[in-house]
């Protein structure tokens, strides 16, 4: 997959509208959901008891934290898109974030992302994108959000 390459203001304004692409996919694994609940101190067996889950959970196994698998869009949007000739990038926002279906461990996700708005604010570009996580093989997405970049590119 070749990243979309990205330079300034005037070429991400060329993408309004548009699926600017997907990245990979990528299997969550019962080690990551471990490290990130010890990272995050998230010990909720549905995400780290896979005996109990068995049992107990209506998805018979454990399941990522919603969480965890919101973390990985800067590396999947590092996948998509290499930005360049920038200063900075700022993380700015999320909205209208909204979990639609569990990603049960060993599943792959990927994210597809849109260009949904863009403003240049005194040479500051603020993007925003639509993402859209897909489990493979599954209809119903694993979550969709607006996620907000400010990107403060060179002259």
């Amino acid at each position: 997959m070749e990243k979309v390459i990205i330079d300034s203001h005037e070429e991400f304004e060329k993408y309004l509208g548009k699926e600017i692409g997907a990245s990979e996919y990528l299997t969550i694994t019962q080690e990551q959901i471990n490290k990130f609940a010890e990272a995050t101190l998230d010990y909720q067996w549905i995400h780290t008891n896979p005996e109990k889950a068995a049992k107990e959970s209506p998805f018979k196994n454990t399941i990522a934290h919603g969480y965890l698998t919101l973390s990985l869009l800067a590396h999947f949007w590092d996948e998509i898109v290499e930005v360049r000739n920038y200063k900075m990038l700022v993380n700015y926002g999320l909205d209208k974030l909204k979990f639609n279906q569990p990603v049960i461990v060993n599943s792959a996700i990927r994210a597809r992302v849109w260009l949904n708005d863009i403003k240049n604010l005194r040479g500051i570009t603020r993007a925003q994108m639509k993402i859209i996580v897909d489990i493979k093989g599954n209809e119903k997405p694993a979550y969709e959000t607006l996620v907000t970049f400010l990107y403060h590119f060179n002259n």
